[in-house]
């Protein structure tokens, strides 16, 4: 696995000022970056990996979320008390095959469904991200089997850079002020 600094991914963040227009903000480098890329690295057990090491928060954002093992590692994490909460796309929740989200919400972790925009399209994960040492992991790897064994795909791995997991969590605090609670029955109503 390759590590860099974060100082060459720092100067590409966007950031998204209250008025809701997009502004480019250079950010502190600290911490490391871990790039990784599909189908050659173990993307999924990175995730899983860093999962494990949450100890009191984690936001997802999600297009696409039907791994097992990433579902099965936000669920251990639940259980060992860790903040979990997840924001995905109603209409791969609603039209998508093999979605975790139903059983995610059904063991208790809050989940809100994005609908106001035509794709909600983040595939993001802050794990700890209020803490010193929080991960923000991103990138196109949807939290799917076929990116890990059947797509090219790309992941980052961001640790310990605060300013960084304070811009993604606004971000995701943000998008969860928009979305609407999950309700297994209002999910499945294609009707709207």
């Amino acid at each position: 696995m390759r590590r860099i600094l974060v100082l060459l991914c720092c100067a590409l963040v966007l950031k998204v000022g209250a008025g809701g227009t997009a502004n480019a903000a250079e950010l502190p480098a600290t911490g490391s970056v871990e790039a990784l890329f599909t189908p050659w690295d173990d993307v999924e057990g990175a995730i899983i990996r860093a999962l494990g090491a949450a100890r009191k928060s984690i936001h997802v954002q999600a297009y696409l979320l039907t791994s097992r093992p990433i579902a099965r590692a936000l669920l251990a994490a639940q259980a060992r008390g860790v903040k979990v909460e997840i924001l995905a796309d109603r209409e791969m929740v609603v039209n998508g095959q093999n979605s975790r989200i139903p059983e995610l919400a059904a063991a208790g972790i809050p989940v809100w469904l994005e609908t106001r925009y035509v794709i909600a399209h983040n595939k993001i994960m802050l794990l700890d991200a209020a803490s010193e040492h929080g991960v923000v992991i991103t990138g196109s790897y949807n939290f799917t089997w076929s990116a890990q064994a059947r797509n090219a795909e790309n992941l980052l791995i961001l640790r310990d850079n605060p300013a960084v997991q304070q811009d993604f969590l606004n971000n995701w605090q943000r998008h969860r002020a928009e979305a609407e609670a999950y309700q297994a029955e209002k999910a499945t109503d294609h009707g709207r």
